[in-house]
């Protein structure tokens, strides 16, 4: 959902459609859209504009890359240009799941605003609180923020939503997603009851749906596509290849394409940091981007790519929603998503405000079921490509591993729109679970030397010495397709999963083994002290 307005000036429309000053929107604002270049509204922002400006509940739902940031943008700082903000106390909220929407808001607001006189706050982490705070005490017409770090300012005084008169939730159903459900509803419970909630999604599950009837009151719906649609000026296509050849096909892909700028999306964080080395070695120009990097870096990687210094980014899912690079002419799928959605938030980088796009997607044998998905989730077959020069994938094979089980992704949600499966290495593939020749044969070896002292003091005998009935195994849930246990730390790997719990496991700190010596009773104490006067 990004800054896409409307479709260009330049192009031919068979039946003129209305332009912005047909909306309702004020003399200023209308200056800052028609110097930006724009001059007519796309379908959401057409319907959504008018609704807002009303004072109506809105819910919205559209594909990607339709202009859903501008239908609540515009009508918000029309509606926000009458009056001041008092210190401390917004006037309006946008919830945004992840810094790099929260930033592209941002920028919206500075780029079709120039000639109003309104306050902005960006409330994300890995930027200064101080700054944050200071910021908060000159009064704020607009605060735009991600959960966390807004829940951390109010919970510390330093912001009121008492005035906050209307509230946004950006991408509905990647905060339910990324677990920040709880928080929204603690953030909406702050605010005052009468006020104008928005609500805009690229996808609309049905617990999106009850999250809506909470927090709405009297909605105007708005759908202006089938929702997880594709847009229709994105070819696509999937190549079917075996794993050894992943790179190899991308490369080809790459070069035969006219690529000017590309996304290359993968499911694991540490796979972006192969595929970047390994385009890297091959002398591409790429950037890497995930959510184990620093916030300062993501954005450095980020702006580079937008200024056309690097042709190349590969990213995990972190890209994949809201982010709008202007002109982005390819998407290419390294891994089949997880999720059917996030395919659609995909490759909807690219073919933005009617200019034309591509996306790719490689698929290996393994992954038969998760494109499956995305075929069903999409309503359509996804055309296949061929590439000369790759190991064939043999038919038989594809049909047999379609109807397997998925060994990716998660499990089924509940009926709150938690899954089920979650902590239970739930997404983890069974080639994805860390061998042994592949970790430093050093840390093995002074890994299980510790253990095996720790379960020394603490039980007599290690277990693999004990007798099979009493050796001590991982839970059934926790266990995987072969029953080898699941690594809880395999989470780590996930982008769209939350931080994993630690706890101490084999190194135990040792002040914990010390014996806790036992309270002496007051008769106790009263016998010692007899038996000392006698002596």
């Amino acid at each position: 959902m990004g800054d896409v307005l409307a479709t260009e000036a330049s192009v031919e429309e068979a039946e003129p459609l209305p332009g912005f000053d047909t909306l309702g929107l004020g003399e200023e604002l209308l200056r800052g859209i028609a110097e930006a270049g724009y001059v007519t509204p796309t379908p959401i922002q057409a319907q959504a504009i008018p609704i807002v400006l009303m004072g109506r509940d809105v819910l919205g739902v559209a594909q990607t890359g339709t202009g859903k940031t501008a239908s609540f943008v515009l009508p918000m700082m029309d509606i926000l240009s009458g009056s001041r903000a008092k210190a401390r106390m917004p006037r309006s909220l946008i919830l945004e799941p992840t810094r790099e929407l929260a930033l592209q808001v941002a920028e919206n607001f500075v780029k079709y605003g120039k000639h109003l006189k309104l306050n902005h706050a960006l409330l994300i982490g890995g930027e200064s609180m101080d700054e944050q705070k200071a910021i908060l005490n000159q009064g704020v017409d607009v605060l735009i923020a991600t959960p966390g770090r807004l829940l951390d300012l109010f919970d510390r005084g330093r912001i009121l939503l008492a005035d906050c008169k209307i509230l946004v939730i950006d991408e509905a159903d990647r905060m339910l997603d990324m677990g920040f459900i709880p928080d929204v509803e603690r953030i909406v419970s702050m605010l005052p009851p009468l006020r104008q909630t928005l609500f805009f999604s690229a996808t609309m599950a049905p617990e999106i749906r009850k999250l809506a009837d909470a927090f709405l009151q009297n909605p105007k719906e708005i759908k202006v596509s089938r929702a997880a649609s594709v847009a229709t000026t994105i070819t696509t296509g999937v190549l079917m290849v075996q794993p050894h050849d992943k790179r190899e096909a991308l490369r080809q892909l790459v070069r035969r394409e006219q690529v000017k700028n590309a996304l290359i999306f993968c499911n694991r964080k540490r796979d972006v940091d192969v595929l970047f080395k390994s385009l890297k070695k091959h002398g591409f120009s790429v950037g890497s981007l995930h959510g184990d990097m620093e916030q300062s870096a993501r954005f450095a990687t980020l702006n580079k790519f937008k200024a056309d210094e690097l042709q190349l980014l590969v990213c995990s899912d972190v890209a994949a929603r809201g982010i709008d690079i202007g002109g982005l002419s390819h998407v290419f799928n390294f891994d089949v998503p997880f999720h059917a959605e996030d395919y659609v938030h995909r490759i909807g980088r690219t073919g933005r405000a009617g200019r034309e796009g591509h996306a790719y997607t490689l698929c290996t044998p393994d992954d038969m079921k998760l494109l499956g998905a995305v075929e069903k989730l999409t309503g359509k077959p996804i055309p296949r490509m061929t590439l000369e020069g790759l190991d064939s994938v043999d038919p038989d094979t594809l049909a047999e591993a379609a109807e397997r089980p998925s060994r990716g992704g998660r499990g089924r949600r509940d009926e709150r729109g938690r899954d089920n499966n979650r902590g239970r290495g739930a997404g983890r593939r069974e080639d994805e679970r860390p061998r042994a020749e592949e970790r430093p044969r050093g840390e093995d070896r002074a890994r299980d030397e510790e253990r095996g002292s720790h379960e020394e003091r603490g039980r007599g005998r290690r277990d693999s010495e004990a007798p099979r009935h009493e050796r001590q195994e991982a839970p059934r849930e926790y266990r995987g397709r072969d029953d080898r246990p699941y690594r809880r730390d395999d989470r780590r790997d996930r982008d769209d999963l939350g931080p994993p719990v630690r706890g101490f496991g084999d190194s135990v700190p040792a002040f914990m083994l010390i014996p806790i010596p036992r309270p002496r009773r007051h008769d106790d104490a009263a016998e010692a002290s007899t038996e000392a006067e006698a002596a």
